[in-house]
């Protein structure tokens, strides 16, 4: 079975880093699931079986937090002992917050009047400063292991994700 107490980029035989080889991820996933598969463990033991569905959930919590580079960057954070998304302290930048704000008007403006083009523009527009994001974060994480400042671009890596999850509903909404 696996070792618990590895972290998921070593589960994976992948450095701690937020850019990963999303190849090497996905065939280093199929790999493992294919040891622990619980299919693989239908004759054995109960104690047996139990361990192998607790191998395959985690090793497919691993697979989604690293496949994701939202989840990615947080979890990158835990890993030194930052919370980038806590409760109690969700600040974010002024002008940031205003800028979604209006974004958010706009998709809401544009769901009521049945505009796919404005709320597909908009979830573009979310998307790609997401990615900008995620170029800064690499050079953060990666490069200068800048972990405790790279929070509040973890934070907004992880507002913007949501505002193109909302973004995209609301555009299956209307289109369905």
């Amino acid at each position: 079975m696996i070792d618990f107490s590895r972290n998921y980029f070593d589960l994976f035989g992948l450095a701690p880093a937020f850019q990963v080889d999303g190849a090497m991820l996905d065939r280093a996933y199929r790999q493992l699931q294919t040891e622990v598969h619980p299919d693989r463990f239908a004759g054995a033991s109960d104690a047996q079986r139990r361990q192998a569905l607790q191998s395959s959930a985690r090793v497919n919590e691993a697979y989604r937090a690293l496949k994701d580079p939202v989840r990615r960057a947080q979890y990158l954070l835990r890993m030194h002992d930052i919370d980038a998304v806590g409760e109690t302290d969700t600040a974010l930048p002024l002008d940031f917050l205003e800028r979604q704000l209006e974004r958010r008007e706009q998709a809401a403006d544009a769901q009521a009047a049945g505009d796919t083009e404005t709320l597909s523009a908009l979830l573009a527009d979310a998307r790609a400063e997401g990615r900008a994001m995620e170029v800064v974060l690499a050079r953060m994480l990666d490069r200068e292991q800048a972990f405790a400042t790279a929070r509040m671009q973890v934070r907004e890596l992880t507002f913007l994700a949501k505002l193109a999850e909302d973004i995209d509903a609301m555009l299956a909404t209307i289109e369905s």
